[in-house]
């Protein structure tokens, strides 16, 4: 079914928006920091210069200027400072991304990109996580940042639109978290408090010669909560490898164990209950002791070739595996509801290899071929909630999930300003799930479906001159069902094999500028989707799903950073998106917004170095966000906020020690909002409140 509006005015305003927007100030990657500090921090110092800033977000490396999408590529050094305990810390102020603090452990940060990953009612769904080229996304398409020590990320590339695409299953867009390696031999302990009993502590050690760097770390964090009932214990480990094998031919192996024996969840609230008080703690939180576990453990060999003009390869492989108990807020005694208990054990493998060759001599082609391999297997039980007391068994079944890519990109610079990448993605995905809790009352849910996808995206890059281009691209990729959301129906049992992966068609045009002291990036998009799979129901943790007739999604983001003095800047990020179903006779969604998606989004920093360097840095940031609808019907709406943040940080060198103090005030105003929420609910309970006003403060030590 069409959608009421016309596609051809639609795509006139867009062309229309983007010469009227053509000078006024867009987004930007932001600059590298400088390479004394790089080299006091005991890392490379052979960083890009702001004008030659390459971004790989796209599977090629290529300028930032010319490459023909929305991507940005930020210095995570130039975030304020924090704890690092939530990942909305690194993604703040990132055009099209909005991220929401749920102020609860037990669920993770809860990202959307454009609108994709907005139904996800825990993890990260529609968008696809890497870190150094290690997927963080599941083969079905989930996704948690929980599993990541968010000290070692040094940028990250978050890439938006259509070329997303060639990223295979739920690749609305890729946050693709990047570290470095160390160059230099150092050992370094922070320690850091703040409001609600938070404490975390992290010590690294790391080891250089000639040809290789090893780093080990170990972070433990601590908090009794901002609310009753969300006390939180976990420790991280990672160790690091890096040696080289030739001199263009590097190996990298990574070991993580994240272990958080209790992350207690006080649950959402009703917005009566938010308005009569945000600080209390939904009842059916306490009655049942909800709480979750987590014991993530992953392990990765990486395999490269460096610095050779016409040839460039990757291979990586990796496993893990990640255990789950989780108790939710209801008994689940019925025979036919799965148990309101969690005992989930997922493993995971995986294997990548792709090549970049320039197969033609003198012409400015390069041709990267990709092969991605990857297995998931949940063995998944179900108990009963006797008032947090795990009780009978309700379910008892294997998941299954198997994908293999094969992709193709060429990125071709035809003429001295043209350059065109164009990619082709073909994805095979099978799912199993086999029961074994078969009884009176509840049938063999057994079952299986298998997808065979395409991708496909084009992107077509101008470039007016050293400092400014324009570019327009189109693609069409698809998102399946998660084992997870496939999980439930709302009559009867089994798999909802009824579920079809969304077909979804991406356009935008936009603009960049780059210069000395001003990076600028703007871009109009239209998003079509046919099949969108939204939440269909929601109650007491049990998460039902459809697939919509069609959904549309049209928007504008502008953001850029200026450093209008040696000693100080600015940076801003806007996105305006208007994120609705289609007009579909009947249904009671037909043409509303879609639920947990902000219309406007508005991040605005301020940064001062009274010395012109790292000694001091002040930082005054402000968020705004409009109201958010909650559900389908559009009957509820978490309201809109403007808050405002202060961090304060700085560096004093002595011989060989490097002491950096921080402190950090979240929500100065101390405004009542909701930080997240939770789609269509069904028992009312959809506002995840946040706490107010709360500091932070830390020091590092490094010798």
């Amino acid at each position: 079914m069409l959608l009421t509006r016309s596609k051809n005015i639609k795509l006139a305003v867009i062309a229309s928006f983007f010469f009227n927007t053509l000078f006024v100030p867009a987004g930007a990657a932001q600059e590298a920091t400088e390479q004394a500090s790089l080299e006091s921090a005991g890392e490379s110092p052979e960083l890009e210069a702001p004008e030659r800033i390459v971004v790989t977000a796209t599977r090629t490396a290529r300028p930032w200027i010319s490459t023909p999408a929305s991507v940005e590529r930020v210095d995570l050094r130039q975030q304020a400072p924090g704890m690092r305990t939530d990942a909305a810390e690194l993604l703040q102020g990132i055009a099209g991304l909005q991220v929401d603090t749920r102020f609860n452990f037990a669920q993770d940060t809860r990202i959307t990109l454009r609108g994709f990953g907005a139904r996800a009612a825990f993890g990260v769904r529609g968008v696809r996580l890497r870190l150094d080229g290690i997927p963080l996304s599941m083969p079905d398409g989930q996704a948690q940042t929980s599993s990541i020590l968010l000290d070692e990320p040094r940028s990250v590339e978050v890439l938006r639109g259509p070329l997303a695409a060639i990223h295979g299953n739920s690749a609305g867009g890729v946050i693709d978290l990047q570290s470095e390696r160390p160059w230099q031999s150092y050992v370094s302990a922070n320690l850091s408090t703040g409001s609600a009993n938070r404490e975390r502590q992290h010590i690294r050690g790391v080891y250089v010669d000639e040809i290789q760097s090893f780093s080990a770390d170990y972070a433990r964090f601590r908090t009794d909560g901002d609310r009753e009932q969300s006390n939180v214990k976990r420790d991280q480990w990672a160790l690091r490898w890096y040696r080289d094998i030739t001199d263009d031919i590097e190996l990298i192996a990574r070991i993580d164990d994240n272990d958080a024996p209790l992350l207690q969840d006080p649950s959402a609230l009703s917005p009566t209950q938010w308005r009569e008080d945000p600080t209390q703690t939904a009842s059916q939180a306490l009655r049942f002791n909800t709480r979750k576990t987590i014991r993530h453990q992953q392990q990765s060999l990486t395999l490269r070739q460096l610095n050779q003009p016409n040839l460039t390869w990757q291979a990586s492989v990796w496993n893990g595996q990640r255990d789950i108990e989780q108790y939710l807020g209801f008994p689940g005694s019925a025979i036919t509801a799965s148990g309101a208990v969690i005992d989930l054990q997922r493993s995971f493998t995986g294997a990548n290899a792709s090549a970049t060759v320039s197969p033609l001599a003198n012409t400015p082609w390069q041709l990267t071929l990709a092969l991605d391999h990857e297995k998931q297997k949940d063995e998944r039980l179900g108990f009963v909630n006797d008032f947090g007391v795990r009780g009978d068994l309700r379910r008892n079944e294997t998941g299954r999930v198997e994908s293999t890519d094969v992709s193709v990109i060429s990125d071709w610079q035809f003429a001295e300003q043209w350059v065109w990448v164009a990619g082709l993605r073909t994805s095979q995905i099978d799912f199993t799930v086999n029961d074994r809790f078969i009884v009176e009352g509840n049938p063999d849910d057994s079952g299986a479906v298998d997808y065979r996808e395409n991708a496909w995206s084009s992107g077509l890059n101008y470039q007016f001159s050293d400092d400014l281009s324009i570019f327009v691209a189109t693609g069409e990729g698809f998102e399946t069902p998660t084992l997870t959301e496939m999980a439930y129906q709302n009559e009867g049992s089994g798999l909802n094999t009824d579920l079809q992966p969304a077909r979804i068609r991406q356009h935008e045009v936009g603009i960049k500028l780059q210069k000395q002291n001003l990076r600028l990036q703007s871009s109009v998009f239209l998003i079509d989707s046919r099949n969108d799979l939204v939440v269909d129901q929601n109650n007491d943790g049990r998460t039902t799903y459809r697939n919509a007739a069609e959904t549309e999604r049209e928007g504008f983001e502008i953001s850029g950073r200026w450093d209008f003095h040696p000693n100080a800047s600015w940076q801003a990020s806007y996105t305006w998106l208007n994120a609705r179903y289609g007009d579909i006779p009947g249904d009671s969604a037909s043409g509303q917004r879609l639920p947990g998606l902000a219309r406007s989004n508005l991040f605005q920093q301020w940064e001062w170095r009274p010395y012109g360097d790292r000694r001091a840095q002040l930082l005054l940031a402000q968020r705004l966000r409009s109201r958010v609808a909650t559900s389908d019907a559009n009957d509820s709406f978490a309201p809109s906020y403007t808050l405002w943040d202060f961090a304060i940080r700085g560096e004093i060198e002595y011989a060989s020690w490097l002491l950096e103090p921080w402190f950090r005030v979240e929500n100065i105003t101390d405004k009542a909002y909701v930080g997240s929420v939770v789609v269509n609910q069904g028992n009312g309970r959809t506002f995840e409140p946040a706490p107010g006003r709360i500091w932070m403060a830390g020091v590092t030590l490094r010798y």
